[in-house]
């Protein structure tokens, strides 16, 4: 019995590690749109740092990516800069595979 409770012990272990994983690439990911996002707005580097740190907080709203790309939608138009969803989808994927390179390589 006790062989499996120590398997029991280890998938739940690996699901939690591989959970958090998940969360810091995604953090990570979120933090490079928002600074992607910020060189678009042409925000200075505080201002920067600042609207990254926003765009992880963002996430947190719902879940899914959906939050977070209406909040770049909405403040890429309101400050002018021309964007698309498709685009802002596209950076979101780029980011992603680079969170990821940066967190695992």
């Amino acid at each position: 019995m006790t062989s499996f409770q120590d398997r029991e012990r280890a998938e739940e272990a690996k699901f939690v590690h591989d959970a958090d994983i998940q969360f810091r690439i995604q953090a990570r990911r979120n933090r490079l749109l928002g600074e992607w996002a910020a060189e678009r707005m042409a925000l200075s580097h505080a201002e920067t740092e600042a609207y990254a740190k926003a765009v992880v907080q963002a996430d947190f709203e719902e879940a899914g990516d959906e939050d977070v790309i209406r909040k770049l939608i909405g403040d890429l138009t309101a400050a002018g800069v021309d964007t698309s969803e498709a685009e802002v989808r596209t950076a979101l994927e780029t980011k992603q595979v680079e969170a990821r390179r940066a967190f695992l390589g």
